[in-house]
């Protein structure tokens, strides 16, 4: 089913259930924090797993033990439901 872009009160609805993540320049933001490098870049590795099999890829930056990721869905010029379901993921991921 394609990505369908959520309006900005489905959006407002939707953080709510996403621990920790903003919206900041039209998008789904959120910083995590490591114990050092290889936590980072080895949770980084597991999201691009999770990522590809969705099709769907954040923008993302790492310097040491941070990790900032950004979501949006480029398709639909917007937030749809893939990026709150990716952002989910994430932060299993990271255990938060």
């Amino acid at each position: 089913m394609p990505a369908k872009k959520m309006s900005d009160a489905e959006v407002q609805t939707a953080l709510g259930k996403v621990k920790g993540w903003t919206l900041v320049n039209g998008k789904l933001h959120r910083e995590f924090q490591c114990k050092d490098f290889s936590a980072a870049f080895g949770n980084m590795t597991r999201v691009a797993l999770v990522a590809e099999s969705m099709n769907h890829h954040p923008e993302w930056f790492n310097v040491w033990n941070k990790v900032v990721i950004d979501l949006n869905t480029h398709s639909v010029k917007g937030i749809s439901d893939l990026d709150f379901t990716l952002a989910g993921k994430i932060n299993e991921i990271f255990g938060v």
